[in-house]
């Protein structure tokens, strides 16, 4: 996963976006910092973010790991797929704990 500043310049006034910083894997979104937040805000399924008329920077440093929620725990689901697990807030971010609820790595983990 990587962390990336967004540097669209809108120039539609109407549709003006937030330039945030975002946790991205591929084309999903895992967490963002809102434009002059200090704390991250995580998803509990990991949203696809349209990349296209958009412009990312990669950062040099990870503000993710300096988070509140830097207590993540990274596990491996049975099909090697990476899943993150919110001890916290007792979720997960894999399809099981989207439909149920409730996982496997929860019960595991937490």
């Amino acid at each position: 996963m990587i962390a990336v500043q967004e540097v669209t310049k809108w120039v539609d006034i109407e549709y003006s976006e937030p330039n945030h910083i975002y946790l991205l894997e591929g084309d999903r979104v895992h967490a963002y910092i809102p434009k002059g937040a200090d704390t991250a805000r995580y998803f509990k399924k990991p949203l696809r973010i349209d990349q296209r008329r958009r412009k990312f920077v990669k950062l040099d440093y990870n503000p993710f790991d300096a988070t509140v929620k830097s207590n993540l725990i990274k596990v491996l689901g049975s099909k090697g797929n990476e899943y993150f697990i919110d001890p916290d807030a007792k979720t997960c971010s894999c399809p099981g704990f989207t439909f149920r609820n409730t996982c496997k790595h929860i019960k595991e983990y937490v």
